[in-house]
C-alpha cells in the first residue's frame, strides 16, 4: 500500500503541475482528518509520511500554555505539566503523543481523492495569484464568471478574482459575460487560500487608468501626486509635471477630452477635475476649491485645518452639491477645510480674538490694554509669548525691553505652573491602575491616555490590544490583565 500512496503522489503532482510536497501535505490533512473522527472530543491530529518510504505515523498532540490561560483542555496543555515531561519545552510548541492511524482504504479512496484535488485546486490558486503579485500589476481586466451574493467572480486567464458588491460603482449593473475593469484592492486571507479582491471605487482605481491614457504618467514625466472620488459622481486628481516643457492638465485632458473621457466612460460617467498640485498647502487648497474662488484663507498649523473665506455668491459652489466639492477638496489636501462668508469669518475672528485676549490677561496677569497688543502683534498662545525670539518682541513698538522680559517670564511660570497641574491630574487618574501588581507609571499614563483609567477597565482589555496600545510584549500584557482579574476571582471564592 505504501508503494501505492508513492505513485499516487507522482502522478497527481504530474497531472496538477504541482509541488509533490504540496501533494503529500493534502494526504497528510486527509488522513489527520479521518483519525480525528475516532475522537468524541474536538482534539488535534497530526499525520506525518515518509516521502521515501510513503509510511503514515500518527500523532495525537497538545498545545503549550500558560496554566490560566488554558480554554480546551483536549488540545491544551498546561505549562508547568509539559515541563514535567521536557523541561526545555515553551509556550507555543507542541506536547506529542503517538496514536494509531486510520488505513487509508478506511476512508473511501473517493473521499480522500476529493479532499486532496481540494488542496492542489486551492494551491494552483495560490501559486497562480503569487505569480500575478509577482509580476506587480495592479490591474485586472477579465470576464465576470459568475456571481455570488453579489459579489462578481472576474476571470482574467488563469486568475480568478472577486470584486465585491460594495466595491461596485453605485448604481452600474455589472452581469455574467461582462467584460470588467479594477484594481487590486487586498488579499483577503480566506480558510481556502488567499483570494485577491478588487475594487473600482478606490482612488486607485482611479489613478491606474489615468496611467493607461496618459503615456506620459507612465515615463514619469507626470506624477499624480493625490486622488479623491466620490465614486460613481465626481472624482479630483492632483498632478504635478517634472518636466516645465509639459502642461500637466493638458496633457491629462488630451486632445479634445479624449484621454479623460475615456477615463470617465470606464467609471460609469464619474465627473474629473484635473487639478494642479502645489507645494504650498493653502495653495493646493485654492487649487482643489476650483472652479470656487477664495478670497482668503487662514491656516491652523495645530489643528491641521483652514477656514476658507469666500463671497456670498462663491458660498454654495465651494461647499458643492451636500458638501461634495469641500469634502473632495479636503480628502485630496489632507486638510480639515471650513468653508465660511467674510461675516462668518469676521465673527469667528472676533470671538478668537475675546478668547486670547482672556488668557493672555488672566495667564500673564496683564491689563486689557497689553492683551490687546498682544493679540494685534498676532501672539495665539502662551508658548509664543514665552518663546519667540526676544527682538521678534522688541520690534513691538508699545513694548519695551523690560516689558517684554517680564511677559516671557510670566509666559514660562504659566506654562511650568500648567504642566505640574497637568502632571498632579494625570498621577490622580492613575491612581487605581497603580494598585495592579506589576504595573509602572509609564505603561498607566499610556492606559490612561487612551481611556483605560481603571483597573476594572484594564481587566476587560484584551491582551492584543493592551500590546498595541502600549508596545509592552505579550506576556507582560497577559500578566497585567491576569493581576487587574484577580479581585474577580476572590469574589468568585467568597461567593
Amino acid at each position: 500500500m505504501s508503494r501505492e500512496i508513492l505513485l499516487l503522489v507522482d502522478a497527481l503532482g504530474r497531472e496538477k503541475n504541482v509541488d509533490r510536497n504540496v501533494v503529500c501535505a493534502a494526504l497528510e490533512q486527509a488522513l489527520a482528518s479521518a483519525t480525528k473522527k475516532r475522537f468524541n472530543e474536538d482534539v488535534d491530529v497530526r499525520a506525518a509520511m515518509d516521502p521515501a518510504t510513503g509510511e503514515f505515523s500518527f500523532f495525537r498532540r497538545w498545545q503549550v500554555v500558560n496554566d490560566q490561560d488554558i480554554e480546551v483542555p483536549a488540545r491544551q496543555y498546561k505549562l508547568h505539566e509539559a515541563q514535567e515531561i521536557n523541561p526545555d519545552i515553551a509556550v507555543g510548541e507542541f506536547i506529542e503523543e503517538p496514536i494509531e492511524g486510520v488505513e487509508f482504504g478506511r476512508i473511501g479512496a473517493q473521499t480522500a481523492k476529493q479532499v486532496i484535488l481540494q488542496k492542489i485546486r486551492d494551491a494552483e490558486r495560490e501559486q497562480i495569484l503569487n505569480d500575478f503579485l509577482a509580476r506587480n500589476e495592479h490591474l485586472v481586466t477579465g470576464v465576470i464568471k459568475r456571481m455570488e451574493r453579489g459579489n462578481a467572480i472576474i476571470e482574467s486567464g488563469r486568475l480568478e478574482a472577486m470584486l465585491p458588491r460594495e466595491q461596485m460603482i453605485p448604481k452600474e449593473n455589472l452581469r455574467v459575460g461582462d467584460r470588467a475593469r479594477a484594481c487590486v484592492w487586498k488579499i483577503d486571507k480566506a480558510n481556502r487560500g488567499p483570494q485577491l479582491m478588487l475594487s473600482r471605487t478606490s482612488p486607485e482605481f482611479l489613478v491606474r487608468l489615468f496611467e493607461l491614457e496618459v503615456p506620459e504618467l507612465e515615463d514619469g514625466l507626470l506624477e499624480i501626486k493625490a486622488a479623491a472620488r466620490d465614486p460613481g459622481s465626481r472624482a479630483k486628481i492632483a498632478v504635478h509635471s517634472k518636466d516645465q516643457r509639459i502642461a500637466p492638465i493638458g496633457t491629462c485632458v488630451g486632445m479634445r477630452g479624449s484621454r479623460v473621457q475615456a477615463v470617465t466612460s470606464e467609471l460609469a460617467g464619474e465627473r474629473v477635475d484635473i487639478i494642479l498640485w502645489a507645494s504650498d498647502p493653502a495653495q493646493f487648497v485654492i487649487n482643489a476649491l476650483a472652479p470656487a474662488e477664495v478670497n482668503k484663507i487662514r491656516v491652523d498649523e495645530e489643528a491641521h485645518s483652514m477656514d476658507i473665506v469666500v463671497d456670498e455668491e462663491n458660498l454654495a459652489q465651494a461647499i458643492g452639491r451636500n458638501g461634495q466639492n469641500v469634502r473632495l477638496a479636503a480628502e485630496l489636501t489632507g486638510w480639515e477645510l471650513n468653508i465660511m462668508t467674510f461675516e462668518e469669518s469676521e465673527k469667528k475672528g472676533e470671538e478668537e480674538a475675546l478668547r486670547m485676549k482672556a488668557l493672555f490677561m488672566e495667564k500673564l496677569d496683564v491689563d486689557e490694554e497689553v492683551a490687546d497688543i498682544l493679540v494685534a502683534e498676532g501672539f495665539a498662545t502662551l508658548e509664543e509669548v514665552a518663546y519667540v525670539p526676544i527682538d521678534e518682541m522688541l520690534e513691538i513698538e508699545s513694548f519695551d525691553e523690560a516689558t517684554v522680559n517680564e511677559l516671557r517670564s510670566r509666559a514660562r511660570n504659566a506654562l511650568l505652573t500648567q504642566a505640574i497641574v497637568s502632571e498632579e491630574r494625570m498621577e490622580h487618574d492613575i491612581g487605581d491602575l497603580m494598585k495592579v501588581e506589576g504595573m509602572d507609571k509609564e505603561t498607566a499614563r499610556l492606559l490612561a491616555a487612551r481611556g483605560v483609567g481603571t483597573q476594572e477597565a484594564l481587566a476587560d482589555y484584551a491582551a492584543d490590544d493592551l500590546v498595541e496600545a502600549t508596545g509592552i510584549d505579550a506576556e507582560r500584557a497577559k500578566t497585567l490583565i491576569m493581576a487587574a482579574r484577580a479581585p474577580w476571582f476572590v469574589e468568585a471564592a467568597g461567593s
